[in-house]
């Protein structure tokens, strides 16, 4: 028996139309089977757990103690405390010898100097006119700086940052090692020709021509220190050969990261520095 096409078609809307009328009647005839036996695990479960009573004590989760935080100087400086909360106490290394870590002569020094200072300058009345290329380093939290007569506390801006960052790095190293906090002194900066020419009249091994005529060199006396400590309160006292050492550890670093020209001068008693 052959149907039409349009017998067809009548024939298949009218099954559609039975289906929705059944669906709108029964919904859950549509429902998957896996959910109805989802439904049904979940009420078999709730009937076999007790309902806890309301004079029930609830269970705590157990208490967990914070991690203790590891105290640092800086995102890549010293770290002062270990994972415990104790001091960090590092050993004094110091450098095997002065002379050999610190050899860089006038005639090296002479040429970063060129390179990275000013032109020199006559006398203090010229230094005044010319303080728009220097920063002034007379005072600071990190160093001390000695009474000046043959040389005024002026730098270029690059030395400058360089006696900073000494300044502080060997407060850091002193904190790492247990040693109470000293600053160090700061005895010649910036030049002029006339104070190069007075200098030279009683002191045959100052040279002529000074690096410290362009602003890119300073001394710092290894001998000689000063305590950090609040008024009134007395600090123990510490070596100032220990001291020494600390700080030659943060010179060697810097000179090694090619920071700087260091001299170790043995009868002025500092190391001549100059940036590079």
């Amino acid at each position: 028996m052959k149907i039409s096409k349009n017998r067809y078609l009548t024939l298949f809307a009218i099954i559609v139309a039975v289906l929705a009328v059944v669906r709108l009647l029964f919904p859950g005839v549509a429902a998957p089977r896996h959910a109805s036996v989802d439904r049904e695990a979940a009420q078999e479960v709730e009937e076999k757990e007790p309902v806890p009573e309301h004079d029930a004590v609830a269970e705590e989760p157990p208490v967990v103690a914070p991690e203790r935080t590891v105290v640092a100087a800086d995102a890549h400086g010293p770290v002062f405390f270990d994972a415990e909360g104790r001091p960090v106490c590092r050993r004094i290394l110091s450098v095997p010898s002065y002379k050999e870590a610190f050899p860089d002569s006038n005639y090296v020094q002479i040429a970063s100097a060129r390179e990275w200072g000013v032109s020199p300058v006559q006398d203090r009345n010229e230094a005044e006119h010319r303080k728009q290329e220097l920063v002034f380093v007379g005072a600071s939290p990190f160093y001390h700086v000695d009474p000046m007569r043959q040389s005024i506390p002026y730098l270029v801006p690059r030395a400058a940052v360089l006696l900073h960052d000494i300044g502080r790095n060997f407060f850091d190293s002193l904190q790492v090692k247990g040693v109470p906090l000293h600053r160090f002194i700061v005895t010649s900066v910036l030049r002029t020709k006339d104070d190069v020419a007075k200098l030279r009249n009683y002191n045959k091994n100052a040279t002529e021509n000074s690096c410290h005529l362009y602003g890119t060199t300073f001394d710092i006396s290894y001998n000689r220190y000063v305590t950090v400590q609040p008024p009134g309160e007395h600090r123990r006292q510490v070596g100032n050969d220990t001291l020494k050492w600390v700080l030659t550890e943060v010179l060697n670093d810097m000179r090694n990261n090619r920071r700087c020209h260091i001299k170790y001068e043995v009868k002025q008693g500092c190391f001549h520095i100059t940036t590079r």
